[in-house]
């Protein structure tokens, strides 16, 4: 086992649920740019619009990197705890058992296949959407089930987890939006 480091994204701006804004498109191809020089395995995406079009404009920036579609990298609530702060607990009321119980087994996959150690080093990059990029920040922070809910990512921003064969999940970089701002 080697060292893996999981670069994770929220897809761009969006104008509405499958379009990316301008801005949106922006956000992509300046983070396609921030990553030209990280020796990425591939680009995995949530199948929804928002994310595939962002995977693809900066897989452009990208050459020769493969761009594959993760159903498990979905929009959907990971686990939440039977205890909640109230404005929390009113929040997650919007969802359906179904629609949890779906985000749980979801959250689970995801944490199976790409937040691990792996047989060689290997450098990839997740574009997702906020409540499962910070269900990845939690899960490495070892932090309580809840603990992703007001836990945002900024569109585009960058967040890196190392995955060790003999040490804790460690949080190199969180949020980052360095990239976003020229």
């Amino acid at each position: 086992m080697a060292d893996h480091l999981l670069y994770v994204a929220r897809h761009g701006e969006a104008i509405d649920e499958g379009e990316l804004s301008e801005t949106g498109r922006r956000q992509a191809a300046l983070l396609g740019r921030r990553l030209r020089e990280v020796p990425l395995a591939a680009v995995s995406h949530s199948p929804l619009p928002r994310a595939v079009r962002t995977a693809r404009l900066l897989a452009a920036e990208l050459p020769g990197v493969p761009v594959v579609e993760a159903g498990e990298l979905g929009d959907y609530p990971p686990p939440v705890p039977d205890e909640l702060p109230p404005v929390y607990a009113e929040f997650v009321r919007q969802f359906s058992p179904a629609e949890l119980a779906s985000g749980a087994r979801l959250a689970a996959a995801a944490i199976a296949r790409f937040a691990v150690p792996t047989a060689e080093e290997r450098h990839e990059l997740v574009v997702t959407h906020n409540f499962l990029a910070a269900w990845f920040v939690c899960h490495a922070l070892d932090a309580p089930p809840g603990r992703w809910l007001g836990l945002n990512q900024d569109n585009c921003a960058l967040t890196v987890i190392r995955y060790r064969p003999d040490r804790p999940p460690s949080l190199l970089v969180f949020n980052d939006s360095g990239h976003l701002r020229r």
